[in-house]
């Protein structure tokens, strides 16, 4: 049996901690919430994240950093990418020669780093892996079948974690791609809000396929031009992940985009993380002159300079050009 700590109580952090459970591992969720760690001690249920279901009984939470972290094998990140860094030093403490794996999709705002590199920083000598991939939440809890990537810089490292973490529902395909597999997790869910803001100002499914198909022209040309392999970005946590989330309003940006295109207040949404990502992704694009004007739009959405029609007909009327 394996120790495995998964850092985060919300929704993903309680599926992946009944992945852990399922997979026959001890198994601790570290929660800030009293509230919310009590009643996954007592009742098995979380309802502020996902009511109605019901979580694997081995399951001990714990607001305790200490508890819940030492003598873990592996520690799993499931936590928002921009409250991440804050929460890694306290970490460091305990988790000894733990690996540690990021569970959340995002690019920092402040650094403009990947969650890996946040956790290397902090992490030198521990093995470093990441986690991403199409999957809700409740798909999980309720055991359905579900298909993630499971990247490290080792090949090892990934064999070990796609092991350690794969059940009969929940099946985990390894790679070295780490940058590839973060990138594709975290420009999706900005791609998600234009696609979201299209199915909000009602403009049919041909528009939302344009929208997904074009947007994923742009991360991949982003996301090559910073490291990721192709062959990552048509897998489960590119290309795969885009669909799921451009598909569903259970997707926090698919619903986000959803408000803006319908002219919504945006005010006490759940947290979008393409909402975060979309600015700084714009800017490391600048930087590298490479061409992303979906995402440009989102942000000039997002930043109020133009509105939600206006930004999908200045797409419509850009220069025609060559498809590739």
């Amino acid at each position: 049996m394996t120790k495995v700590c998964i850092i985060g109580s919300g929704a993903w952090g309680s599926a992946l901690a009944c992945v852990a459970a399922r997979a026959g591992h001890e198994t601790m969720i570290w929660g800030r919430s009293e509230t919310v760690v009590d009643e996954i001690n007592t009742s098995r249920t979380n309802t502020r994240y996902l009511d109605g279901l019901t979580l694997e009984p081995s399951l001990v939470a714990t607001t305790d950093t200490s508890k819940a972290v030492s003598g873990s094998d592996l520690v799993l990140l499931s936590i928002p990418t921009q409250t991440l860094s804050s929460r890694l030093d306290e970490i460091a403490q305990h988790a000894g020669d733990a690996i540690l794996v990021t569970c959340c999709k995002g690019i920092d705002k402040e650094t403009g780093k990947l969650p890996a590199e946040l956790v290397s920083e902090a992490f030198p000598d521990n093995s470093i892996g990441v986690l991403s991939g199409p999957s809700f939440a409740s798909d999980v809890v309720s055991n359905l079948p579900t298909a993630v990537t499971v990247a490290s810089a080792s090949e090892g490292t990934a064999d070990i974690l796609a092991g350690h973490l794969s059940t009969d529902a929940f099946r985990c395909y390894a790679s070295t791609d780490i940058k590839g597999v973060e990138l594709g997790g975290a420009l999706k869910n900005v791609l998600a809000l234009a696609v979201g803001a299209a199915r909000g100002m009602k403009l049919g499914a041909s528009a939302e396929a344009a929208l997904m198909a074009r947007g994923f022209a742009e991360l991949r040309r982003l996301a090559n031009a910073l490291g990721a392999k192709p062959e990552t970005l048509v897998g489960l946590s590119g290309f795969g992940d885009l669909v799921l989330t451009c598909s569903s309003p259970q997707s926090r940006n698919f619903s986000y985009g959803m408000a803006m295109g319908r002219g919504e207040s945006l005010e006490g949404l759940k947290l979008a993380e393409g909402a975060h990502t979309a600015g700084v992704a714009l800017k490391i694009a600048e930087e590298n002159e490479i061409d992303v004007p979906i995402i440009g739009a989102i942000v000039n959405v997002l930043e109020k300079k133009t509105t939600a029609r206006e930004a999908v007909h200045a797409l419509l009327t850009r220069p025609l050009k060559r498809e590739a």
